[in-house]
């Protein structure tokens, strides 16, 4: 699932999921990022950037992200929540490494997740 096939299940589903096993949950790798860079990104299929964020000791990483209801500019230096240890994925030739996380609203807009001011990139959610 791409992306835009993401969002799209997303944001039309309300039902919440099944029960799953702590496991899955913990053995994922979350962490704060600062965004670095972001670019317009023409050849997704929907409206998207590619952002690039910094994850302190994890590293420097790339997303594509269907955030354009904010602006370049909102975005820049602003710190984020992603998932980093998903894999990496091609997305319209471009190299996605992280899942930069945030909630729908009704008409399927993200709003970014933040953490505290105090965060710094390379911080564990947990």
């Amino acid at each position: 699932m791409d992306d835009s096939e993401q969002s799209e299940q997303m944001s039309d589903d309300t039902t919440p999921k099944p029960q799953t096993d702590p496991a899955h949950f913990f053995s994922t790798d979350i962490r704060v990022g600062r965004i670095l860079t972001v670019e317009e990104f023409p050849a997704a299929r929907k409206p998207a950037y590619k952002i690039t964020a910094d994850f302190g000791p994890a590293g420097v990483l790339a997303t594509s992200a269907q955030v354009t209801n904010y602006s370049p500019a909102e975005l820049k230096d602003r710190l984020v929540i992603g998932v980093i240890n998903l894999g990496k994925k091609r997305i319209a030739g471009f190299t996605s490494e992280f899942l930069i996380l945030g909630s729908y609203d009704e008409e399927g807009a993200v709003h970014l997740l933040s953490p505290e001011p105090v965060a710094a990139p390379g911080h564990v959610i947990g």
